[in-house]
């Protein structure tokens, strides 16, 4: 494992944290939300076993990480375990999907992945909730935390619209279609512009970091892939700004 080294972001606040094996197993007993878990990767044993398991069963990512990352939290007594409490209030896909379809409305949703920068994933939200997105569902791993920063760059969206924290993207993927909304990933090399998806219909698209794109896997579930047209030579937009335009390309077809 590689040494962890301290980034320089700011510390949270003790009151954000729950820390100690009993309090964090307390809290996921009771239902409170939380972030994301972090148990120091030497610890084993029933005590340990029960928070992971509470964590899969309400799904808590957990994080094995070194002393020193606990270290860096400043807390006292956490016995190898500190909770981050989480700002969102995270939603069930299938409950989302179904409340959009008893209102009458045209399921429009947004699947991030990979995207680990909470300036972009915050940018994002905010083009999102202006563009009448009903949900964003981003994986339990592999992005960014959805934390203060986060909810302060989106300009607070990130507290009014739904977030989906799923364990799958490809199960989630599955279960989209099954609910007849079909699932556009963006890729660089497609041969379909954005101009020519049916966004009028129930539709998601996926956002891949900008670096990897969306990973391959998922895009072979999908049901097309497509690129923003580009006159300059240039590898890649930002993904917030490529998020804006994409949205706002649903945005013109759902207004017609």
């Amino acid at each position: 494992m590689k040494p962890y080294r301290q980034q320089h972001k700011p510390r949270p606040k003790k009151s954000a944290l729950i820390y100690s094996r009993h309090k964090v197993m307390e809290a996921l007993n009771s239902g409170v939300a939380l972030e994301r878990i972090y148990i120091n990767h030497d610890l084993k044993g029933p005590e340990i076993e029960e928070i992971n398991q509470a964590a899969l069963k309400a799904q808590v990512p957990v994080n094995k990480v070194p002393e020193a990352k606990l270290r860096f939290y400043n807390v006292e007594g956490h016995q190898g375990v500190i909770a981050l409490i989480s700002k969102i209030q995270y939603q069930d896909v299938q409950d989302v999907v179904s409340q959009v379809i008893e209102k009458g409305e045209m399921p429009l949703l947004l699947i991030l992945d990979g995207v680990t920068d909470i300036r972009n994933i915050g940018a994002i939200a905010r083009t999102a909730y202006c563009c009448g997105v009903h949900a964003i569902i981003i994986p339990d791993k592999g992005v960014g935390a959805l934390n203060e920063d986060a909810i302060e760059t989106s300009a607070g969206a990130l507290e009014k619209l739904s977030v989906c924290r799923v364990n799958s993207l490809m199960k989630t993927v599955d279960d989209l279609r099954l609910n007849g909304i079909k699932v556009y990933a963006s890729e660089m090399t497609a041969k379909t512009f954005v101009y020519d998806l049916p966004m009028q219909e129930p539709t998601a698209i996926i956002m891949g970091s900008e670096d990897k794109g969306v990973y391959p896997a998922l895009i072979k579930i999908c049901d097309d892939q497509f690129k923003i047209p580009m006159v300059g030579d240039f590898e890649s937009l930002n993904v917030s700004v490529a998020t804006g335009m994409i949205l706002y390309e649903a945005v013109k077809q759902r207004l017609k």
